[in-house]
């Protein structure tokens, strides 16, 4: 079992920053490919971002590409998602989950089903 357990979340007004980190406990973390997806209120739950198990690939969704960050430090079991010039349509609960490298790392990992372990999410609004 991997467990996850994301935070940084809250209120930015358009235009802003904000960083998430989710931490991981349990299994290996470098065994582990690591995703952000988000789900907005009356959404689907949609593609954020992957970083591969070693950290050397990533790969974005067009919504945020440019925009938003992935990256990890195993040594630390964690992984991040930093945000700037946030747009209210960014607004939803973000979820990190993982992937295990066994999966090779491809566009494949934007599909949810490919994961196995997820956290609770934090909420990330932006508005004025």
């Amino acid at each position: 079992q991997v467990q996850l357990v994301e935070s940084g979340g809250g209120l930015v007004q358009p235009g802003g920053s904000l960083s998430l980190s989710c931490a991981a406990s349990g299994r290996t973390f470098s065994n582990y490919h690591m995703g952000w997806f988000r789900q907005a209120p009356g959404k689907e739950r949609e593609f954020v971002a992957v970083v591969a198990w070693s950290g050397g690939n990533t790969y974005y969704a067009d919504a945020v590409e440019g925009r938003f960050t992935i990256s990890r430090d195993n040594a630390k079991n964690t992984v991040y998602l930093q945000m700037i010039n946030l747009k209210p349509e960014d607004t939803a609960v973000y979820y990190c989950a993982a992937a295990s490298r066994v999966i090779l790392f491809s566009k494949s990992l934007a599909v949810g089903a490919r994961y196995d372990y997820w956290g609770q999410g934090t909420q990330v609004t932006v508005s004025s």
